[in-house]
């Protein structure tokens, strides 16, 4: 707007910046006559989905404060025997990556072209299908592609956790997050009753003759990797500890156990040889892990 020092000069607007009142209400548009009996978007239909997704969220706190999740053991990059697992809503993409046509010279098929033509589709479907129509069965491209890719994932994500079953019953294998678990319910419930003054805590069982030969070769010998400095081992994983072994084992059978093997441990006999072990030494070994007995 301009204007001189006179207050008889006309005054002219160069942009109108005056907001018009809207005196009618925004009342929204009636879907009725659409198949399928659609409504508004905005307000109607974002509201419902807002209230829903908070229900949902609610829920799904509560299930993490009753209910936290246990934590598994620290990370063991030597520990051969873990099967990993994602979560449970990439087993369907874990599954398809088992298979020769998505693996090893497919990778890029099953890491990149099928997930990006499923996304890239998903992505699509408000563009590609724009009819007015909303009930399922008149819709058949749409509710076919829906219902294949739905059964595609509920069979992958089934057959993914079948196979890690399996797994785990095969090589005899209690996962470290249950076996954590158990070991902390154990804990709670030996205390829990008589508390840490009344109750009797068992002692701790010591390794024997640190300062032996025998320990000496132990350090250097492929036992270490697995069974550990300590001699505990990782039950969780089928690793038995060593301390008290010569409460179930002699030095006959140790040796044995050295050359042959037994269970899923392979014989380590070559293996320690290699590292400069002669036969002597992996004698004295075996005498030191006999001698690993419990106090009586």
């Amino acid at each position: 707007m301009a204007h001189g020092h006179k207050s008889d000069e006309k005054v002219v607007f160069v942009g109108d910046s005056r907001v018009i009142k809207k005196t009618e209400k925004m009342i929204p548009k009636d879907y009725s006559a659409y198949p399928g009996k659609s409504e508004a978007f905005v307000p109607n239909f974002l509201l419902k989905e807002w209230m829903v997704g908070v229900v949902v969220m609610v829920g799904i706190l509560v299930l993490v404060m009753s209910e936290p999740a246990p934590l598994g053991y620290p990370a063991d990059p030597k520990n051969t025997a873990f099967i990993p697992m994602p979560d449970w809503y990439f087993l369907f993409l874990y599954q398809l990556l088992k298979y020769p046509y998505t693996s090893d010279k497919y990778i890029i098929m099953g890491t990149v072209l099928v997930p990006a033509i499923m996304f890239g589709a998903l992505l699509l479907a408000p563009f590609l299908d724009t009819g007015k129509e909303r009930r399922f069965y008149r819709r058949p491209i749409a509710s076919t592609l829906m219902f294949l890719t739905l059964i595609a994932t509920s069979y992958l994500t089934y057959t993914s956790w079948s196979h890690y079953q399996f797994e785990l019953k095969d090589k005899n294998i209690i996962p470290e997050d249950i076996k954590r678990e158990e070991e902390l319910r154990a804990a709670k419930g030996a205390t829990g009753g008589a508390g840490t003054s009344g109750g009797a805590k068992k002692a701790a069982v010591a390794i024997v003759a640190p300062d032996d030969e025998g320990a000496k070769v132990f350090a250097k010998a492929t036992c270490l990797q697995c069974h550990g400095g300590n001699l505990k081992g990782n039950p969780s994983i089928g690793v038995p500890a060593l301390l008290g072994i010569g409460d179930v084992l002699s030095k006959d059978q140790i040796l044995g156990v050295i050359k042959n093997g037994k269970g899923n441990m392979p014989a380590q006999y070559d293996a320690n040889k290699s590292k400069g072990l002669t036969d002597a030494d992996i004698d004295k070994l075996a005498n030191w892990l006999a001698m690993q007995k419990k106090a009586q």
